[in-house]
């Protein structure tokens, strides 16, 4: 674990886990451990295949069952990725987290809100704090649906946490309210909200100055506040900081953002090219999705282009 979870060393952390299977060939820790590593280095099937015989040698493992959903989210097999969560919902039916997720993956494969929205309204049904966990989904269901009043409400419910998370791409509370304002035209409201977003970004940035996705997001919300270069400038250096040949995952993410940057920052050519990277990019991203491209706010600066709305029917499902 520490070879994975600290220098990153993956080949080192496969040759002891190969050593450890000598000693326990049915821990199915082990298995769990290798299909992690393998999905971060790009090796998706196969380290899906080691996270499903992880369940089939502890068929109750909750968590396992949630990250097989994830890998098939990240191969683009939104039916199989929901199948998986049902198997965990079959263990603890009344999972929050787990619910929410499991109609996400309707607004992002196929455009629908409405299983969200449905999952969203029963759980507010049973109190105001169930929801507290599953905040950002609600925001993000709010964004999709172009409706303000349930936006802020989610960003209420949110506290402190973020409103969007995906993979190493962690958007703030602060960027939340930005994208809030700008929906509802409050352009004042708007670059207060991503000035402090800004604030809040540095500081992460200064921690960690060659961290790519924090450097990414900087970027985006520069684009936000109309710093264009800079915005441009430190898109491109995250991408340069995280080659995909390292990471797979954050390497794609750091891609796949960046057409969200060149899109805000006014660069149509760049962000569609970056757009049709990021969709060859090893994983998918939901920010990239079918449904997102058709109904996130974000996307807004390239919707009537011919080219972005080819891409856009192109995803649609079949």
């Amino acid at each position: 674990q520490y070879l994975y979870f600290g220098p990153r060393d993956y080949a080192g952390a496969l040759a002891e886990l190969e050593v450890a299977r000598r000693a326990l060939p049915n821990d199915p820790r082990l298995f769990e451990l290798t299909g992690y590593i393998l999905r971060r280095r790009g090796q998706q099937e196969e380290g899906l295949h080691n996270l499903e015989h992880a369940v089939e040698l502890d068929p109750r493992n909750f968590f396992t069952l949630q990250q097989i959903a994830l890998s098939y989210q990240l191969l683009g097999r939104s039916a199989e990725a929901i199948a998986a969560f049902d198997r965990a919902l079959a263990i603890v039916p009344d999972n929050v987290e787990t619910r929410t997720a499991r109609a996400s993956y309707y607004v992002y494969w196929k455009a629908d809100t409405r299983p969200l929205h449905q999952t969203i309204d029963a759980i507010l049904a049973q109190g105001s704090g169930a929801i507290a966990t599953a905040a950002d989904l609600w925001f993000s269901c709010a964004l999709a649906e172009r409706d303000p009043a349930a936006a802020e409400r989610a960003l209420v419910a949110l506290g402190d946490n973020p409103c969007w998370t995906d993979s190493a791409i962690t958007l703030s509370r602060s960027f939340g309210e930005g994208l809030l304002a700008r929906m509802n035209k409050d352009e004042a409201s708007a670059r207060a909200a991503f000035a402090a977003a800004r604030v809040q970004q540095e500081k992460i940035v200064q921690a960690q100055s060659d961290y790519g996705p924090a450097l990414c997001v900087l970027g985006l919300i520069d684009a936000a506040l109309g710093r264009k270069d800079l915005a441009l400038d430190e898109g491109r250096r995250a991408i340069a900081l995280t080659p995909v040949e390292n990471d797979v995952t954050n390497g794609s993410r750091v891609l796949q953002y960046f057409a969200i940057t060149a899109a805000w920052a006014g660069e149509k050519e760049l962000s569609l090219q970056q757009l049709e990277a990021g969709l060859r990019a090893p994983t998918e991203s939901d920010m990239l999705s079918y449904g997102a491209l058709k109904l996130f706010p974000v996307w807004d600066p390239l919707r009537g282009d011919p080219r972005f709305e080819k891409i856009v029917r192109s995803l649609a499902p079949k």
